[in-house]
């Protein structure tokens, strides 16, 4: 699949910007939009994405999947393991994860966020939009993001953002094409290989309880599965778990 790259010197959001071309059109499949500056990056929930001027990729990725809504999550998955065999490709990196349900983590620090926006008639996906916060070269954070790190703080290296894009977009691409050949479990196993902190013991906030469990999974509608010392099993969707790091 080669990308159409539309790029801009500087928008609000390219997930916004997206939506906004698509309201209009319906672009190929695969188009890129990036940004030198997004003055107004989403994360997860109410969450902003910091991103110093021409130091990271942001972009968005427009594509229209074929299955029903209700399956909308393995495309986080594939996405995801996409950033993930990149990193692994590129850095040599052996402590690469998906930290639930869109981040990405090199040991215990976020490197790539992601923010899925989708439209449904009926039960069919009509569009998905992707987003992707990816830091390059970035080396100081002023926001109050706790853990934030970038391939440039990793190796010492000052990395051509063209030549990452184009990288990382073929692992991503070849990722996506996967969904045709691939069954769901194959990719469900893959993922859940790659959960940070899977089967390990932890701390967690589940619906604002300091909780004492592990990681085993995650189901078919993206939920977070959880198990407590004393054998009892979580379902948690976003707004009710959250990581101690």
């Amino acid at each position: 699949m080669k990308p159409n790259i539309i790029h801009l010197t500087e928008t609000g959001s390219t997930n916004s910007y997206a939506i906004e071309m698509l309201a209009k059109d319906r672009p190929e499949e695969g188009c890129v939009i990036i940004t030198d500056h997004q003055t107004l990056g989403k994360g997860t929930d109410t969450n902003t994405w910091e991103s110093e001027k021409g130091k990271n990729l942001t972009f968005s990725l427009i594509l229209y999947p074929t299955f029903t809504a209700d399956k909308q999550f393995i495309l986080n998955k594939v996405i995801s393991l996409g950033i993930c065999n990149f990193l692994q490709a590129e850095l040599s990196q052996d402590d690469v994860t998906i930290k639930w349900p869109n981040d990405i983590y090199i040991a215990d620090k976020k490197i790539c966020g992601i923010l899925i926006q989708n439209s449904v008639i009926g039960n069919q996906l009509n569009y998905m939009i992707v987003g992707i916060g990816f830091n390059v070269n970035q080396t100081n954070f002023k926001s109050d993001a706790p853990n934030p790190v970038s391939m440039k703080m990793i190796t010492g290296k000052t990395y051509d953002l063209n030549e990452i894009l184009d990288k990382l977009l073929s692992f991503i691409f070849e990722k996506y094409v996967s969904l045709k050949s691939l069954s769901s479990r194959q990719i469900e196993n893959e993922y859940h290989e790659a959960l940070y902190r899977r089967e390990e013991w932890h701390e967690f906030i589940v619906n604002g309880m300091k909780t004492y469990a592990r990681i085993t999974g995650t189901n078919t509608y993206g939920q977070l599965l959880l198990e407590t010392e004393s054998r009892q099993l979580l379902t948690c969707d976003l707004s009710e778990v959250k990581f101690i790091i």
